[in-house]
Parts: C-alpha cells; structure tokens; sequence
C-alpha cells in the first residue's frame, strides 16, 4: 500500500522533535527484536526519511545511499553487523552515546 503525502508529512512534522526521533529509533530496534523485520525496516525508513538522512547516514557507513535505501525497504534484510552499524550511526546523529541513555526513551 503507497503511502499518502499526508502521512509522508506528517512523519516529517513529528521527526522535528527530538524525543521522537530517539522513540522512533528505539521502537524499530524494539520491533527487530520481536522478529517484525518488516515493521523495523518500515520504522527506520521513516526516521531516515523523516529527518532526510539517508545520504549522510549512508555516507557514515561508507555505502552507496540506494544500498541503505535497500536495506531498509519493505523487503530489506540487512545483516547484523549492518543492522547495528545503522543503529549506531542513526544513535550518534541523535546524541545518544550509550545503550542507558537510549533506553531513557522508553515509555
């Protein structure tokens, strides 16, 4: 299902606030866990797209940005050590500099 500009938007209000972003993060690590790849994968693309950091993310990685957008998309299936380099990565543009700090975000 295509999404609507609408919602589009509307992630790209929300990703303006900081406590957000680091839910959004936190909740797509979550859902990784739980064995939802698709939902993780939909999560990160959001934040990504969310606070338009596909490029300077992919540049961190030292990957091409369509490998990252691969990655992420709704058939992506990342290895681990890719998977945790992201997370750690998205963390750091976050300010987050250590697993106590980012679990402070969870409800």
């Amino acid at each position: 299902m295509a999404l609507t500009r609408e919602f589009k938007d509307t992630v790209m209000t929300l990703c303006r606030d900081p406590d957000y972003r680091k839910s959004l993060l936190l909740e797509a690590l979550e859902s990784y866990l739980e064995g939802d790849i698709a939902v993780g994968n939909a999560m990160l693309r959001d934040y990504l797209n969310g606070t338009q950091a596909f490029e300077e993310i992919a540049n961190s990685l030292e990957m091409k940005e369509s490998s990252l957008r691969r990655m992420v998309s709704s058939t992506g299936n990342a290895t681990a050590k890719n998977l945790f380099r992201l997370f750690k990565s998205c963390q750091e543009r976050e300010g987050i500099h250590s697993a106590d700090e980012f679990l402070r975000y969870v409800a």
